[in-house]
């Protein structure tokens, strides 16, 4: 699933490419991805038409273009989505599910498409959404935001006792951070998943989070991590970060800093990959003593 480095390669390239054009044509071929939309299909392409697109913007995993009018166009990849910026005319792509028509100069010649093959993601009209829409202001700021709370995301983190992982991957607490980036930061930081919040000190917890910001933050320069060819930027083209992951799909491989061989867990129905020296596993504390009556 697209996380935070590669949903912002795509914003970007939307700002790049789409910012200020207006959309003449709303052709929505299938109606799974509009499937939240109360709208439905019609409405959404309806109340889209004829719209002017500002720059876009980001929070955590989801992606939307404001409207003029103050409203928003909201978006999220799921497992497979993309957004594509191709040439008028173009054959079409194989899963291509909403197909939007551009005017202004210097989009004429340019169309914007949402192409899904497993169609998880999907797109909405957001009423009063051009600032923040409301259907994710329940989601935390991510950790690339300049207005994330540092101290704030310590202190909640150290007062739960879920494992780490698990808190990484909460996106009320921070967003944006999927199973990829999690797994490699607590390389870095040489954290386990399973170790409880509680049981982490204030040092550890910021240190994990500078990893997550620095492994991102790589990711990003690299155009985001593309393990097949459905994780895409605007145009088509895949990042390269895999490359460089250190824990993440890398069963059986030596570890870069001690050689043992990566293990691999299942982790909430996905896989999780560590290194179980590097990482040890917590121990696991016993409950209260009881005392004889």
């Amino acid at each position: 699933m697209p996380e935070l480095p590669e949903v912002e390669v795509v914003r970007a390239g939307l700002e790049r490419h789409v910012t200020g054009a207006t959309l003449t044509s709303v052709e929505v071929l299938h109606e799974r991805p509009v499937r939240r939309d109360p709208r439905g299909a019609a409405g959404f392409a309806a109340a889209l038409t004829g719209r002017r697109l500002g720059a876009a913007r980001r929070r955590g995993k989801y992606f939307w273009l404001p409207l003029e009018n103050g409203d928003a166009l909201l978006g999220h990849l799921g497992m497979s989505g993309q957004m594509l910026v191709q040439p008028v005319g173009s054959p079409d792509e194989r899963h291509l599910r909403v197909r939007f028509g551009l005017a202004g100069a210097p989009h004429d010649a340019i169309e914007l498409r949402f192409v899904d093959q497993r169609m998880f993601g999907g797109l909405v009209y957001s009423e009063g959404g051009a600032g923040l829409p409301p259907e994710i202001a329940h989601i935390a700021r991510d950790p690339l935001d300049p207005d994330f709370d540092d101290a704030d995301f310590v202190r909640r983190v150290r007062r739960r006792t879920a494992g780490v992982k698990r808190l990484l991957l909460d996106q009320g607490l921070i967003s944006g951070v999927g199973n990829i980036y999690a797994d490699e930061a607590l390389w870095r930081a040489r954290i386990h998943g399973d170790r409880p919040g509680e049981r982490l000190t204030a040092t550890q917890v910021r240190t994990l989070l500078e990893e997550a910001r620095a492994v991102m933050t790589s990711a990003l320069a690299q155009g985001g991590t593309s393990f097949d060819a459905l994780y895409v930027n605007v145009n088509g083209e895949s990042g390269y970060f895999d490359r460089s992951l250190h824990a993440y799909g890398r069963e059986g491989e030596p570890c870069e800093r001690c050689a043992t061989p990566i293990r691999r867990i299942v982790f909430t129905n996905r896989s999780s990959f560590f290194c179980p020296v590097c990482q040890p596993a917590p121990r696991r504390t016993r409950g209260p003593r009881r005392t004889a009556t």
